[in-house]
């Protein structure tokens, strides 16, 4: 079984990084703005021999605004097809309201959920830990993902119960098929029409896709 991981949180807690540190690559785009990530993103790594698959989510902000909700229901998606949750909250930011819906939302999931606390670069490990155990959750670690600090431990952690895997997982190997035009012009409507589900938020707001999405699908074999 190749597990899948599904890192969700808040908007700027640090996902993308942590997607690029698991992947080993630079797919997802970072910055220090919130709201980057609007997209499912998808990466396979490897580690020990164990391979998986690690779902980069946008931000959960609570908002019923239209975009915050389209972006809510992507992360929902990758909940539900997901083995293991990563729940990134911020050490500088403390325990908010933000993550304590949030973790309403994973406990309904029923899914098995690791609280991890990034950006602890200058705070006690320890002492910012014990602020997140109010969350209700058993499983927390810490890690500064931007400096790979406690990262590997953390894979380590969620990837015990799985066993190595015989084969690798390989890349798509069919055409590689670009949609390119202005800002706002249907390409995520397009893509959408195409593999037959909502699979890139659409909306009418020039810039909603950031990340360049890769969205592998079959048609007529």
């Amino acid at each position: 079984m190749i597990p899948v991981i599904a890192l969700i949180g808040r908007p700027n807690v640090g996902k993308s990084t942590l997607f690029n540190v698991f992947t080993r690559s630079r797919d997802a785009i970072v910055a220090n703005e919130p709201g980057l990530t609007r997209d499912r993103q998808y990466g396979v790594g490897e580690r020990a021999g164990k391979t998986f698959i690690v779902v980069d989510t946008g931000g959960l902000s609570g908002e019923k605004q239209d975009l915050d909700d389209l972006m809510a229901q992507q992360s929902r998606l990758a909940m539900e097809e997901a083995d293991e949750l990563v729940f990134l909250v911020d050490a500088q930011d403390g325990l908010t309201n933000g993550d304590r819906l949030i973790a309403d939302m994973v406990r309904k999931s029923g899914k098995s959920c690791h609280v991890v606390i990034n950006k602890i670069d200058g705070s006690d490990p320890d002492q910012v830990m014990a602020d997140f155990y109010a969350l209700g959750f058993d499983n927390l670690q810490s890690v500064s993902a931007a400096h790979r600090k406690g990262t590997s431990v953390l894979l380590d952690h969620l990837l015990t119960p799985y066993t190595e895997q015989q084969e690798p997982v390989e890349a798509f190997s069919g055409p590689l098929v670009a949609v390119i035009g202005r800002p706002n012009v249907g390409k995520s409507t397009l893509i959408n029409r195409l593999v037959g589900q909502e699979r890139v938020v659409a909306f009418d707001q020039p810039g909603t896709t950031r990340d360049t999405i890769a969205v592998p699908f079959e048609r007529h074999g």
